[in-house]
């Protein structure tokens, strides 16, 4: 009888692996659509998502034009001047640019030797970072199943204050993994 019920339990188990998986992404992807579709209020299931990509695939082709391009162009620039809007907008353009733009970033990946038994997994996302320190480049370390970040508590002697550099674009360049650009601080910028 205990083998019949360890035999149950192994299957029961199992069949957990198997079937968790797949219930929770057939949910979360039914979550996502039903999501996309809900944000137009349209009666039939379906439209509101296929009037959504053709409105994107629509702005795309209005971007890509010759004549309609400055215009995005100066709302972009006009983004650019609000302080906050700025360092999200410019970090999330530059993060979805890393994954479907013309320069994709993370598609460099490499093992980090951080000390002499561990090492960690990540992604070069610039070579050059010769504007904050030369022989460095900016790995991106993903966390798994989080979308938050580390805190390290470091003694005061091994910090090194960045004063080349606009503490709005370190801020950019962070919330971005590493995709945005930085530029040196011209002379007549303000350090705040």
């Amino acid at each position: 009888m205990a083998f019949t019920y360890r035999r149950f339990i192994k299957y029961f188990f199992r069949g957990l692996l198997f079937v968790v998986p797949l219930a929770l992404t057939i949910y979360v992807i039914v979550l996502i659509l039903n999501f996309l579709d809900g944000l137009l209020p349209i009666p039939i299931p379906g439209l509101g998502i296929l009037i959504i990509i053709a409105f994107i695939i629509f702005i795309g082709y209005l971007a890509g034009l010759f004549i309609t391009r400055p215009l995005f162009e100066e709302f972009e620039r006009w983004v650019f001047k609000i302080p906050l809007v700025n360092i999200l907008y410019t970090s999330v353009k530059d993060l979805m640019s890393a994954f479907v733009g013309d320069k994709k970033k993370f598609n460099v990946p490499v093992v980090v030797k951080l000390s002499e038994n561990i090492s960690r997994l990540g992604f070069i996302t610039q070579d050059d970072l010769s504007v904050l320190e030369s022989n460095l480049a900016a790995v991106y370390f993903p966390h798994s199943y989080n979308f938050s970040g580390n805190l390290f508590l470091v003694p005061k002697e091994n910090i090194q204050v960045l004063k080349n550099v606009k503490s709005a674009d370190i801020m950019k360049f962070i919330v971005s993994g590493g995709v945005s650009n930085l530029s040196p601080l011209e002379q007549n910028d303000q350090v705040i």
